[in-house]
């Protein structure tokens, strides 16, 4: 995605500007349309009464040639009377005529009515002139008030930028915490708080795990090198071989540990899945095999009907044999674990269940972090690296599934997983 960076303040200063532009500008029409017709009715209305005016001053005060002409004309109007003997009072309009009125009058006279063109022509072109530069004048305070308005209203962003370049720099833990979320600003602060507490999460988890993976690594190698240094040491025989058993013991633990933390890496960095329809019974049946090969004794047993996946049957065996593994070593050599699998609506379930003490209800999300074990001394002696649960839970979340630590039908633990079901 690439994010076009254009000036926001210029730009909404700018839309601003052009949108109150165009409004004037559309003003401005309206208002020189709404003058011209409302000056052409005004200028008919005045010509019909200065002729019902002409009527009553022939009829009544006997009003008659010069003086009519004179007392009728004003205010724009100018009048042309000509008398029933020919004599023409007044003159003809020497510019277009906009309105004209003509009566007859009760002495045999008519008169002529009219207002030119010029008149209504300067009135609306002076208020042409007022209405620009009312409009030029308030484009100009606006751009102005607009230029602080903005740079107020962006203020936030601006604090943004601030918190995040110094988290950048390293001060971290400040946070914008908005006091409304209901608006854009609000939420895009909320949306920028909670990236930073991921981002730190993850960095703080990332930092804990580095220090505990190096811790773990730590105790196998300083037994191996303090192996080898009393292997060199030692002169008896049957020392030499113990110590070599230790030796082997210790190497297969450090190379178990970093065989696990290089899945971990491969699941962060998303899993590569070779997928085919896999029967998760049969992968069932395959791992209770492979436990009976290792403890002959022990009581481990499949049920329930084939369930068909689509998945990567190595990696899908590799969740199978560490839950297993982690059921067998919480019971004991005469414990009990039962593998069940079944189908519900669209999903495959498998669930490992044991007899063994089982997973304290504050705890069941907790055995799922990284280099976790609730009980440390039994799974160092058996070699746990405390990694075998997250792997198996990122395994099954590349399926498209799910893995969690439930109640048990009696006592013990009991994990279940759950993937879709294969087309």
């Amino acid at each position: 995605m690439n994010l076009r960076t254009v000036s926001l303040r210029r730009r909404v200063t700018v839309s601003a500007i052009a949108v109150l532009g165009i409004v004037l500008v559309g003003l401005v029409l309206i208002v020189d349309a709404m003058f011209m017709a409302q000056s052409v009715q005004d200028v008919e209305t005045t010509l019909l009464d200065k002729s019902r005016n002409a009527q009553t001053l022939v009829k009544q005060q006997r009003v008659r040639g010069a003086e009519l002409v004179n007392r009728l004309e004003g205010r724009g109007v100018q009048a042309r009377l000509v008398m029933p003997d020919g004599t023409v009072h007044g003159h003809l309009p020497a510019d277009e005529v906009t309105n004209k009125v003509t009566r007859d009058l009760p002495d045999g006279s008519t008169i002529t009515l009219y207002v030119e063109s010029s008149v209504i022509t300067v009135a609306q072109a002076r208020l042409r002139r007022l209405l620009l530069l009312v409009g030029f004048g308030s484009l100009a305070v606006t751009a102005v008030a607009l230029v602080w308005v903005v740079r107020r209203a962006l203020a936030p962003l601006d604090a943004m930028t601030t918190l995040a370049r110094s988290i950048a720099r390293g001060d971290r833990g400040h946070r914008l915490n908005p006091e409304r979320t209901d608006n854009e600003l609000g939420r895009t602060a909320a949306a920028f708080d909670d990236m930073l507490d991921s981002l730190e999460g993850s960095e703080e988890r990332t930092k804990r795990f580095v220090a505990d993976a190096a811790h773990e690594l730590r105790t196998p190698i300083a037994g191996v090198q303090a192996v080898a240094e009393a292997l060199m040491q030692t002169g008896s025989a049957e020392d030499r071989e113990r110590l070599n058993l230790l030796l082997v013991r210790e190497s297969r633990r450090a190379g178990r540990l970093v065989d696990d933390l290089l899945a971990l890496a491969r699941i962060d960095a998303g899993l590569e899945l070779h997928r085919e329809k896999v029967d998760l019974l049969a992968l069932a049946e395959a791992e209770v095999g492979r436990t009976r090969l290792l403890a002959p004794d022990f009581d481990i047993a499949t049920e329930g009907t084939p369930a068909y996946v689509s998945g990567d049957p190595q990696r899908l065996a590799q969740v199978l044999a560490n839950l297993a593994d982690n059921a067998r070593q919480a019971t004991g050599p005469s414990g009990r674990v039962r593998v069940r699998v079944s189908t519900v609506g669209s999903y495959a379930w498998l669930v490992v269940s044991d007899d063994g003490p089982g997973v304290p209800p504050d705890e069941r999300d907790r055995i799922f972090d990284r280099l976790v074990r609730l009980d440390e001394a039994r799974d160092h002696r058996s070699g746990g690296s405390g990694l075998g649960l997250p792997i198996a839970r990122g395994v099954v979340r590349a399926h498209g599934g799910e893995l969690s630590c439930v109640d048990s039908d009696g006592p013990g633990a009991a994990f279940q997983v759950r993937i879709p079901l294969a087309d």
